[in-house]
């Protein structure tokens, strides 16, 4: 069968599964969009009001589902535009496919009208940066580009796509499936090590991370932990992999690390880490674990052999899929007289949400507690970056179907299209997104895309008219000199919302949430409340790990 290079693309990532693109449109890949009129509802372009927007997306479609988000912009400045999303789900290790429309083969090199060498400037960004010249490779290329983005760590592949081969007419067959490439499983030598070194443990720790696992395989770690009776730390917002209900689970590595969680690395004498890159966040910028050689030791399990060694040198480096990997662990669990170090993690895990009264006239710290209480087991959250992330990341506990899209890369504006995403992925799920006042406006126009598509979501803004956690920085380094930091004119969010066709409030006490967030569940057309907070409710001089050392300090003098 004949026809053009747009519509044998749109057919491959159709059989591969894909069902939602995310994009601004563009005259570079015309040809795309004419393949994709046909597809409209099973293969459907979103129509975002910004490439950083499609962007976040797409990230954040990979990170839910597992399957690669696709993102299709323009050249030059679409791609630029959409460049955010690719770094974030680059640090996210979320499966990506950007696709660029480029200028025509005959124009490279001229700096033609916005030109960019691709390869170069997504090199080190993605997993794979490509540009396809020859419209009968589409097919190789597509198939490539999904199983770099999704098998070892996966991450964002970026492919190039000139005007004149989307143009050009072919008769390649399309694909007409995915391929199945199942996790590599680890050696019964390595098992056998693995259960020697934590039984061998006075102080055992599970250190867990990505996006990348199953049901199956979450149970397993779940059913190996409990029955081992050992601690479990996510790092840095991948705490909705693990059910926090469980006795095991003892908390986040992350940004603003609480003691409890420093301690358990600190002390531990065998980290067991699974599926985790070993961030800057969640080692205290590699401090909790001395480089290249920890005095702890290290069982590093990992999917991509480039991960394994590639800061901390393991004692034992697994290269298998994480899933696989805790199949093969739960078989057999181990014991050993770690009880009291387990059960004395959880109690100050727990003890941690009790914080007591914060300042302002909307204590957040009512707000989430009321949240923990009414949303149900499957509930979505999602958030950008900004002080007011420590609210879904610190304080809600995240069940084994509920779930956090929360960028590791600290993306700003990350949050609002990240919970439009999850209303497209599944519309049956209650969503919440946090977004603080400066964050919300990065990606705030992409209400519009929500309308359109009938994917609202709830938006939380924590409005404290600063750029708190860049002013909280800042008057810890340069405390006489505050500047650029107040942010003293914002919209008026609640006419913003409702001109966007959202049901919107201004909250103005804590006592005032209850009954306004019962009204947005109610609400079919998705809400925003704009929640009044203190400038001063997360600043130095009272950040949130104070507050909680003093309210456990309190406890101990009482008890």
């Amino acid at each position: 069968m004949t026809r053009h290079g747009g519509q044998l693309l749109v057919e491959c990532l159709g059989a591969l599964g894909a069902t939602k693109a995310f994009g601004v449109p563009g005259e570079s890949y015309l040809a795309v969009l004419d393949a994709l009129h046909d597809t409209a509802g099973t293969f459907d372009f979103i129509n975002c009001r910004h490439e950083g927007g499609a962007a976040f997306m797409a990230a954040a479609w990979g990170k839910l589902t597992g399957q690669p988000g696709i993102c299709m912009v323009t050249r030059g400045p679409g791609a630029t535009n959409a460049s955010i999303g690719v770094h974030t789900a680059m640090q996210d290790s979320a499966p990506m496919l950007m696709f660029v429309g480029q200028i025509g083969t005959g124009m490279r090199g001229r700096e033609a009208f916005q030109e960019l060498d691709y390869r170069a400037v997504f090199g080190s960004m993605a997993k794979w940066a490509v540009e396809v010249d020859d419209v009968a490779r589409l097919p190789e290329i597509v198939a490539r580009a999904w199983k770099t983005a999704t098998t070892g760590r996966p991450g964002p592949v970026v492919v190039a796509l000139p005007e004149d081969m989307l143009t050009t007419l072919t008769d390649a067959p399309a694909l007409t499936g995915p391929a199945a490439y199942p996790e590599a499983e680890p050696s019964a030598e390595a098992m056998t090590q693995v259960r020697a070194a934590l039984s061998a443990a006075a102080r055992p720790l599970i250190l867990y991370g990505g996006c990348n696992w199953t049901d199956a395989g979450r149970a397993a770690l779940q059913a190996f932990a409990e029955a081992s009776d050992i601690p479990v730390v996510s790092v840095f917002r991948y705490q909705d992999r693990f059910d926090n209900f469980s006795p095991c689970f003892c908390g986040e590595a992350g940004v603003g690390m609480m003691p409890n969680v420093r301690k358990l690395m600190q002390e531990a004498d065998v980290i067991l880490a699974i599926n985790n890159r070993f961030g800057e966040n969640s080692t205290d910028a590699w401090r909790l674990l001395d480089v290249p050689v920890p005095r702890q030791r290290l069982i590093h399990v990992h999917g991509s052999d480039a991960e394994l060694g590639k800061v901390y040198q393991p004692e034992l480096g697994i290269c298998c899929g994480p899933n696989a990997f805790v199949a093969a662990l739960a078989s057999a669990p181990v014991s050993g007289g770690w009880a009291g170090w387990r059960s004395d993690a959880k109690a100050a895990w727990e003890a941690g949400f009790d914080i007591g009264d914060l300042p302002g006239p909307v204590d957040m710290g009512k707000v989430t507690a009321h949240l923990r209480k009414v949303l149900p087991d499957d509930a979505i959250l999602t958030n950008g970056a900004g002080n007011f992330a420590v609210w879904p990341n610190k304080f809600y506990r995240f069940g084994p179907q509920a779930r956090l899209l929360a960028p590791q890369s600290g993306a700003m504006g990350y949050g609002v299209p990240a919970a439009i995403a999850a209303r497209l992925a599944d519309p049956a799920r209650r969503v919440i997104c946090f977004a603080g006042d400066g964050d919300f406006q990065m990606t705030g126009q992409e209400l519009a895309t929500a309308a359109q598509y009938g994917a609202q979501p709830i938006i939380l803004i924590v409005n404290n008219g600063i750029y708190g956690t860049i002013r909280a920085h800042q008057e810890r380094h340069y405390p006489t000199r505050v500047s650029a930091t107040e942010m003293s004119v914002n919209p008026d969010f609640t006419a913003l919302a409702k001109a966007y066709g959202f049901h919107a409030e201004r909250v103005e006490a804590a006592d005032d949430f209850a009954a306004a967030f019962e009204r947005a569940l109610a609400s079919d057309t998705g809400a925003v409340l704009d929640l009044a907070v203190s400038p001063e409710a997360l600043t130095p001089r009272q950040s949130l790990t104070q507050i909680r050392d003093a309210a456990l300090a309190a406890r101990s003098d009482k008890g």
